[in-house]
């Protein structure tokens, strides 16, 4: 079965940049290149949110708030995704997960159910004023 872990979360200041990887292994009937993937921020308190989302053909989407600042790759011949944030603000402090199997219909930011899908253990990302 497939699984995804993340990495790279830390602590930075306010205007600091990171950059998360997201490995997935256990594909065998699929491939990891025709997924949709997405990264996802939890507030403490607060629901789970995308931030990004990335697929098959390499188109991205991003809300308001964070476009500009991170931008979603990933590199299909090692099964890894990243997300590197730039400008990081103190709202963007959270637990970051990475995902797949998680849109109803379309690869686009605003269409998931966080109940479904295939999610990583997360990676804490903390930005001090």
């Amino acid at each position: 079965q497939v699984q995804l872990v993340e990495s790279g979360g830390g602590s930075v200041q306010a205007g600091g940049s990171l950059r998360l990887s997201c490995a997935a292994s256990g594909y065998t009937y699929s491939t990891y290149s025709t997924d949709c993937m997405g990264w996802f921020r939890q507030g403490q308190g607060e629901e789970r949110e995308s931030v990004a989302t990335i697929d098959a053909t390499g188109h991205t989407t991003y809300p308001e708030d964070v476009k500009g600042r991170f931008t979603i790759s990933r590199d299909n011949a090692k099964n890894t995704l990243y997300l590197q944030m730039n400008s990081l603000k103190p709202e963007d402090t959270g637990m970051y997960y990475c995902a797949t199997d998680f849109f109803r219909r379309l690869c686009h930011y605003t269409d998931y159910d966080t109940r479904q899908g295939v999610w990583g253990q997360g990676t804490q990302v903390t930005v001090s004023s």
